[in-house]
């Protein structure tokens, strides 16, 4: 009961307040040319990292270019121009496919009983 209510209450197409978040988070992401899944940080969680070293290197090359431009512009205290925000897909996910792959395989091997591939508590 509390899992349906949790999703239909974060669910953009049935809440109105997860719909304008939504709504304001892709306009700050268009206005740095980034996308949802460059936010993820591969130093707090390795299974990020290792699904980002298991993409193709253009697919990580364009997401460091991405963050690198988001740096710059954040730095120089300017947005992208309206025509290339016009063109940015930042809920267009690269990333989560492969995530939920190594999540998996994660829990396969702590359900076979093997050691984890890495053991690591963050400072």
């Amino acid at each position: 009961m509390a899992s349906t209510f949790l999703e239909a209450f974060l669910d953009p197409r049935k809440n109105w307040f997860a719909k304008m978040h939504m709504k304001a988070l892709s306009n700050r992401l268009r206005k740095y040319g980034l996308r949802y899944d460059d936010l993820y940080d591969p130093y707090y969680d390795l299974d990020i990292k290792e699904a980002l070293n298991r993409l193709p290197r253009e697919i990580v090359d364009a997401r460091n270019q991405r963050l690198k431009r988001a740096m710059d512009l954040s730095m120089k205290h300017q947005y992208l121009p309206e025509d290339l925000q016009a063109m940015q897909t930042p809920f267009r996910s690269y990333l989560q496919d492969m995530l939920a792959l190594v999540k998996r395989e994660g829990a396969e091997r702590e359900a076979l009983g093997a050691l984890p591939l890495y053991q690591r508590t963050i400072p």
